[in-house]
């Protein structure tokens, strides 16, 4: 357990005949930001409630820092902060007085809150808004303050479950730069998102789950090259086509798409789609304005693995 920050075995989790969670396996290093991505419905939420000891699992450990969370609860739930996605801050309570009952409540000394919060509060631009009420807060003054909340006790190990969502682009930019601050602080971090290019950008590595079982666990890069046969040609021509069918027929073709005025086609032979669109071209008379190979992004691969996993 050295080197492990977070450890997961065989956890279950049923509502009623409902199987939320179903025997997964993983583990999160000391030091890396890992990503837990899914559907709605996959089982996520209930899995992250699970590993804050919010909710007990039916069977299987969770171990946060080598501290098993529901034998040894109070000093795992130490190690750890939590940012839900509903922000939950005392809306009648100022930014300053939900700092001070949050590190009142870990035990804080009054001086060690007092330099912690006006730290925080500086870090996340809240300070001069710190003897406000909260409930005249906008979203993303809220989500900042609750990341705030969460680092009061200086955890080792940070829960956000879809911290970005639904913000504006500043406070989104500011909390994403802070998370990657503080992992280069050796602060271990498990982001559950909707928001792929997000967990592509940020994570380490990253599980994706369906139907409350890990589909894959591996880094954002080796996923992608595992999917080189996603590749994508996108085309403009200079005109309007009038014979989309031709276009269809072409060889290497597995999907084609409109996007706007380019065609986005996948294919899993690059070099033999290219000959067949620059022959087609000749054929209709037309020219190509731009032709560019792409290779997949994660958002491909997330939909490739949960449609793969579903019908398997």
């Amino acid at each position: 357990m050295g080197d492990i920050a977070i450890q997961v075995s065989n956890l279950t989790k049923l509502y009623g005949k409902t199987l939320a969670v179903d025997r997964i396996n993983f583990e999160v290093k000391k030091g890396e930001i890992f990503g837990f991505l899914g559907p709605n419905g996959a089982g996520k939420t209930t899995t992250q409630r699970i590993l804050t000891g919010i909710i007990k699992a039916n069977s299987g450990t969770v171990s946060i820092m080598g501290l098993n969370i529901e034998t040894e609860s109070f000093y795992a739930k130490r190690q750890i902060g939590v940012v839900p996605e509903i922000a939950n801050v005392y809306i009648d309570l100022s930014a300053w007085n939900n700092l001070m009952l949050i590190g009142s409540l870990y035990g804080l000394s009054k001086k060690n809150r007092i330099a912690k919060a006006e730290e925080l509060l500086k870090l996340f631009n809240l300070y001069e808004r710190k003897d406000e009420k909260t409930k005249t807060f906008s979203k993303g003054m809220k989500q900042r303050l609750l990341l705030a909340m969460a680092l009061m006790s200086e955890p080792k190990v940070l829960f956000l479950d879809e911290p970005t969502s639904g913000l504006d682009v500043q406070s989104c930019r500011l909390i994403r730069e802070k998370i990657l601050e503080f992992n280069r602080h050796d602060m271990s971090i498990f982001l559950t998102t909707h928001n792929i290019t997000e967990a592509d950008q940020m994570c380490n590595r990253v599980a994706i789950v369906n139907h409350g079982k890990i589909a894959v666990i591996d880094t954002p890069e080796k996923l992608k090259k595992e999917f080189q046969f996603m590749q994508v040609i996108e085309v403009l021509f200079n005109k309007e086509i009038q014979n989309k069918r031709e276009l269809e027929k072409m060889r290497g073709i597995s999907k084609i798409q409109k996007v706007n005025d380019k065609f986005k086609i996948y294919t899993d032979d690059t070099d033999c789609l290219i000959r067949e669109i620059i022959n087609f071209s000749h054929r209709e008379k037309l020219k190509i304005i731009s032709l560019n190979t792409l290779a997949p992004n994660l958002e491909e691969v997330f939909l490739k693995i949960v449609e793969e996993h579903k019908s398997g």
